[in-house]
């Protein structure tokens, strides 16, 4: 029986163990445009596109270039320069944040340097959306660009006209998508307008990093998911809208992932978040063996070590201790490798060999919305789960510095209570879940800087 459970166990844990499998080429390009001369800052575009890079970064993406607050020359550079990387490549996404201008049926990104005193200067100061499309037009598969730029107008209000027939419109106009398999992703439909948002991210934004790369799904439902949130989280009023078609053939930004039949090579953290988020409960003795086998040199199999000796405590005295890490990191390495523990495991710390978390650096690990957030940006965000399980969410589901005045120092302090029992820690339910905690005692072990 027990060798029967340990077959399982193997499965189940390479059922969680999920790696991406394809050979596809996917590049970006991801633009922020917040410290505008002219106008007023918008406090979120710059946020939105270090998030966006991330998301993709950590999507496995070949190619992600970055830029925020362009000049028109260097928006157009960009653009230019982002045509090597798109050549060879089967998927290119291009994610704009920032103003926007439709001026006679035709859609404008706004470089920060923009003037637009005059109705005539658009086309001079400003990049048509049409050159994004062209741009991205050699990618083999699809094309997606994605556009956040649907705010109000600050310059269209002192715009002088010079031709009576241009019309300078309300957010941005429809577009008609020539090329097949390309989509125009707007974070309000033509006409309307869309929010920065009162949080670090755009209400659009922070729908995409949800939703957006979801492993397996259809671009399409994607994007589907997007507006729904959108229009929950705005109470109807914002309507994100996509222009454009694909084939019959479902099309993704990440590949579906499926489970390994041969062993694979050590882990990353983030794969042992993932999965010890879905094994922490377990009641098998087995699973957790084999996680610690498989994530043998990571926080997290610390923990599946002191759930194991949960488990185990009062059985008979023939039930072996949990197995330590591996003593090579050869991926096929024989179980034999594995020794069963004489004595108690030391207690867990966290892992010493992660780059230093820094408090207002986005983090890069774990799980959305995490993963793409500073420590600085999450105590002023949302929470996704309650803090007590069964809680009303009109009791917790708001801003966190509504319940807390949390502050570089006090979240010191708390990350400090973290290091001392992180066993204790990690059992405890978390607003954002176990990788904000993990996140902070990282912090809090580096000094809080």
């Amino acid at each position: 029986m027990r060798v029967v459970a340990s077959f399982a166990s193997v499965a189940m844990l390479m059922w969680f163990g999920l790696v991406p499998s394809h050979a596809e080429k996917r590049v970006a390009l991801v633009i922020g445009n917040s410290t505008y001369a002219k106008v007023p800052a918008l406090p979120n575009p710059a946020n939105d596109a270090g998030a966006v890079a991330a998301l993709l970064t950590n999507a496995g993406f070949d190619v992600v270039e970055t830029k925020t607050n362009l000049d028109v020359s260097s928006l157009r550079r960009a653009l230019r320069d982002f045509t090597g990387a798109v050549r060879d490549a089967d998927v290119a996404v291009v994610f704009y944040a920032g103003h926007g201008i439709e001026m006679n049926g035709t859609n404008y990104l706004v470089p920060v340097d923009a003037v637009l005193e005059r109705d005539i200067d658009v086309e001079d100061e400003a990049v048509s959306l049409d050159r994004v499309s062209q741009i991205i037009e050699p990618a083999k598969r699809l094309r997606v660009v994605i556009i956040d730029a649907c705010r109000d107008n600050p310059f269209a209000s002192g715009m002088k006209r010079t031709i009576g027939t241009r019309s300078v419109g309300r957010g941005l106009a429809k577009v008609d998508v020539t090329t097949a398999d390309t989509l125009v992703a707007f974070a309000a439909k033509a006409g309307s307008t869309a929010a920065d948002g009162n949080g670090s991210n755009s209400p659009y934004t922070m729908a995409l990093l949800r939703h957006l790369v979801t492993p397996g799904l259809d671009v399409r439902l994607a994007l589907g998911r997007v507006r729904d949130q959108v229009l929950e989280s705005t109470g109807g009023r914002q309507e994100p809208f996509v222009y454009g078609s694909l084939g019959g053939a479902e099309i993704s930004l990440v590949p579906a992932r499926k489970a390994e039949s041969t062993p694979v090579s050590p882990a990353s953290g983030d794969q042992a978040a993932q999965i010890w988020a879905d094994a922490k409960e377990t009641k098998s003795s087995v699973v957790l063996e084999e996680f610690i086998k498989r994530f043998g040199d990571s926080f997290y199999a610390s923990l599946a070590r002191a759930r194991w000796e949960e488990l185990t405590k009062g059985q008979s005295a023939e039930v072996p201790s949990p197995p330590q890490a591996p003593a090579s990191a050869n991926p096929s390495a024989s179980g034999s490798n594995v020794a069963a523990l004489r004595s108690a495991p030391a207690s867990p710390s966290v892992p010493t060999n992660d780059v230093p978390v820094r408090f207002k650096e986005v983090l890069t690990s774990g799980p959305m919305p995490v993963n793409g957030h500073s420590l600085e940006q999450l105590i002023a965000g949302i929470p996704i789960f309650p803090p007590i399980d069964g809680l009303e969410e009109s009791v917790w589901k708001k801003q966190c510095n509504s319940c807390h005045n949390w502050n570089q120092k006090t979240l010191c302090e708390q990350g400090m209570t973290y290091v001392k029992n992180p066993k204790s820690a990690l059992r405890v339910s978390h607003p954002y879940g176990g990788p904000e905690k993990v996140a902070m005692m990282q912090w809090a072990k580096t000094g809080c800087q």
